[in-house]
């Protein structure tokens, strides 16, 4: 017998909702909001700060990821006048990396599920 979900209401979770109804059983629930697959692809992006100089975060891409100079600008100048920049796409493990990096060198980065592929 098929099992038929509740229409979610905003900040409610399948988990949640589950919790709260007693019919639906635990393993017929799949929580989307946790399930991101490690193999699709992942973005990292650096966020505006106002610690770091423009000049060093241009430093820092130049070294972290290779960048020329004229590229490394470009991402800067994207954090400075957008508060973010995506500077590189992949796989997650890689992505786990490059973020690492870059928050070693003091600069604020996520990582993001690139949903949109």
């Amino acid at each position: 017998m098929p099992v038929t979900l509740p229409v979610l209401l905003p900040g409610r979770t399948p988990l949640r909702e589950a919790a709260a109804r007693p019919d639906i059983a635990p393993h017929e629930v799949v929580d989307t909001d946790t399930v991101l697959s490690p193999h699709g692809p992942w973005r990292v992006v650096v966020l505006n700060d106002p610690v770091n100089t423009m000049s060093y975060v241009v430093l820092v891409f130049r070294k972290v990821f290779g960048f020329s100079e004229t590229l490394a600008r470009k991402h800067m100048m994207e954090v400075h006048e957008r508060g973010r920049s995506v500077v590189w796409s992949g796989l997650r493990e890689q992505a786990e990396l490059y973020a690492f990096a870059l928050q070693q060198w003091h600069l604020t980065a996520v990582l993001e599920s690139d949903e949109t592929h």
